[in-house]
């Protein structure tokens, strides 16, 4: 039997939810310019991984009950996680929805291939991801860099443990932006350990 990780939030602590998923609150699709369109776009795998392992580098407290945790092991970069977070934020960014599960329109193409709406673990086994012994997710909306989008992931105690947690090994990170959409710029951060 494969564990995995699964951020659940309940529905009625949904202003929760959005801060706890890295959407800045602030930050709407009107506010969203060009420049912060071009540089979020032009964010390198390699500038991803270094402001992820940057963080990981630490010991931190995420406030999850844990304690004092990490450094924890730099993270790799991993296709199939890629494919996986690309698909949701594309989802995400086309359906002009913000929650871990799919949106169950055409743009959640596992969730449409199934017939039903897709959850993270679904999105990164049809991508290819198999065999794992653990993954998360986590997303972010309107946030303009990776480096906005780690800090606030950091500041939210479940994003925080998938980042810090020691058996994740692999990584893979998409961004996706629409700007007729309510947070422009969307993040899906995949990640897993065999």
């Amino acid at each position: 039997m494969k564990n995995f990780t699964k951020l659940a939030l309940i529905s009625s602590l949904t202003s929760m939810m959005f801060i706890g998923c890295g959407e800045s609150g602030t930050t709407s699709s009107s506010s969203v310019t060009e420049p912060t369109i071009s540089s979020a776009l032009k964010t390198s795998k390699l500038a991803i991984l270094d402001a992820i392992n940057t963080a990981r580098a630490e010991a931190r407290d995420c406030h999850d009950g844990r304690g004092l945790v990490g450094p924890s092991v730099a993270l790799i970069w991993n296709t199939e996680l890629y494919t996986s977070a690309y698909e949701h934020s594309n989802d995400l960014a086309t359906s002009d929805t913000f929650s871990h599960d799919g949106s169950g329109t055409v743009s959640d193409v596992t969730g449409a291939n199934n017939g039903t709406t897709s959850t993270f673990d679904e999105r990164i086994l049809a991508n290819g991801y198999t065999d794992y012994t653990l993954i998360g997710e986590n997303i972010a909306g309107g946030m303009e860099s990776i480096e906005s989008a780690v800090e606030s992931w950091l500041a939210s105690p479940a994003h925080c443990t998938n980042i810090m947690e020691n058996e994740f090994t692999e990584i893979g990170v998409a961004v996706v932006v629409n700007l007729d959409s309510k947070y422009g710029i969307y993040w899906t951060q995949n990640f897993g350990g065999k």
